[in-house]
């Protein structure tokens, strides 16, 4: 690894003005939802956040008939709840991609597929341009891939960067999101770098968490990564999303980051094209909270 390479990674990181301490970044964090959280928790925005769900399922028992079924329930919201908009994408394991693709019926509903050795990144990179190529020739429209920890804890920012860039390349014009998988960054210093690092190899979105082995999402973590993705729009003009998953099931939760992305990053963000929950549980919640009574339609 050359210092030449180090010292532009590590320079880009440097460069950045976004705040690296826990406790500024804590209390931005609680200062926003105590003056915000009231004004959008109300059905309008249960609405709208109902409309970027990734709605996911990532089970070692999925099987083509399970993935089936799920897929059907996407199809049947439209036709039982007319007046809603349905989840923004499914999210499955690459080789159900082909399964959703022959099932899905909407239109607007996209398909995404986890690739890339999740959900530790721990594989060659071969078979993570191999399982990415193969999602999208199975019909995958957005690419979930995990940062890979082992190269950065080492400081090894050079293979990190090219492995986003080079499965970047393989996308092609299909949506890649980074999991930092900020459970295991932990602090505001590193998921800010995993960030900067992710934002300059061509990610088009950053997402929290797997939801595997550590701890998901949480708002703190989400400021920091919108923080980023806001001085990268200002620096480029390039437009990033942020996508938080790993834990979110509550509506109240899903307001939170709401309020978070509305705050820092402005109305420009609010649509599905730039702002996505994965989740499972949150659907249904959503929808009860919608329609007030009990729901268990997913």
């Amino acid at each position: 690894m050359s210092e030449i390479h180090t010292d532009k990674y590590t320079e880009a990181i440097a460069k950045s003005k976004v705040s690296d301490s826990d406790s500024a970044v804590a209390d931005a964090v609680k200062k926003i939802l105590s003056e915000h959280f009231e004004e959008n928790n109300n059905p309008e925005v249960y609405k709208f956040l109902f409309n970027t769900i990734d709605l996911t399922t990532l089970n070692g028992t999925d099987s083509n008939q399970s993935v089936s079924n799920f897929v059907e329930r996407v199809n049947a919201f439209d036709e039982e709840y007319p007046m809603l908009n349905n989840v923004a994408a499914i999210c499955v394991y690459p080789n159900f991609a082909q399964t959703v693709r022959a099932v899905l019926e909407v239109s607007k509903v996209n398909i995404a597929c986890v690739s890339g050795g999740f959900p530790a990144s721990q594989t060659f990179s071969e078979v993570k341009v191999a399982e990415t190529a193969l999602a999208i020739e199975g019909g995958a429209d957005e690419i979930d891939i995990v940062f890979n920890l082992g190269n950065y804890f080492d400081h090894d920012y050079e293979a990190v960067a090219d492995e986003i860039s080079e499965l970047k390349e393989v996308c092609r014009d299909h949506h890649l999101k980074v999991i930092l998988e900020t459970g295991a960054l932990r602090t505001a210093a590193n998921i800010k770098a995993a960030s900067v690092l992710s934002l300059y190899s061509g990610a088009d979105f950053l997402k929290t968490s797997t939801g595997k082995g550590y701890e998901g999402a949480t708002v703190e973590a989400a400021y920091v990564m919108a923080q980023c993705i806001k001085e990268y729009y200002e620096n480029t003009g390039v437009k990033v999303g942020l996508k938080v998953s790993g834990g979110v099931s509550t509506t109240a939760d899903a307001v939170r980051y709401y309020t978070i992305v509305k705050e820092v990053l402005g109305p420009e963000w609010l649509s599905n094209q730039f702002f996505r929950i994965g989740a499972s549980r949150l659907a249904n919640n959503l929808l009860s909270d919608i329609l007030g009574q009990e729901i268990k339609f997913f």
